[in-house]
């Protein structure tokens, strides 16, 4: 099975960096722009990029106060599971978050796993800035600019 995995430490304590991931007061910092709630075991949420005229429904299978967030996200043909888990270190938070379950073949698993891997990349990275510092780095908006997104919209 092919896993896409990004990490980071983020220096925050461990409950102000998993509660930036479970509440999107907080994740609309640095993440997506809008959700329609925290992230629960067995809700669904949406997550909308609105800067990009896209949005996902997020199923949340596990919720582990503090330790572990385990949900499915994706079109209906194309699903994966995403595992996120924070581990405290010297009083800061090393974030990993693992995607796995994609679908196709192989060029495609592979070209959805690098996807992924840059995707959570960008988000550790935005989350590390706001959390460290409150700046919303604007990583992931930048990520595609105005003039890629045509671009960006047509891989979906």
């Amino acid at each position: 099975m092919v896993e896409a995995k990004a990490q980071t430490m983020i220096r925050a304590p461990v409950s102000k960096v998993f509660q930036a991931f479970v509440d999107p007061a907080v994740t609309t910092k640095f993440w997506f722009s809008r959700s329609s709630g925290p992230l629960r075991a067995g809700e669904t949420v949406r997550w909308d990029w609105e800067m990009y005229g896209h949005a996902d429904d997020i199923h949340v299978r596990e919720v582990e106060d503090g330790r572990r967030i385990v949900y499915d996200w994706g079109g209906e043909d194309n699903l994966s599971r995403v595992e996120m888990t924070f581990s405290e270190i010297d009083g800061g938070t090393f974030v990993e978050a693992t995607n796995s379950g994609f679908h196709g073949d192989a060029a495609l698993v592979i070209a959805q796993a690098l996807d992924s891997n840059g995707g959570f990349t960008t988000v550790l990275c935005a989350a590390k800035v706001w959390l460290e510092h409150g700046i919303n780095a604007r990583l992931v908006e930048d990520k595609y600019p105005p003039a890629l997104r045509a671009d960006w919209k047509g891989r979906d």
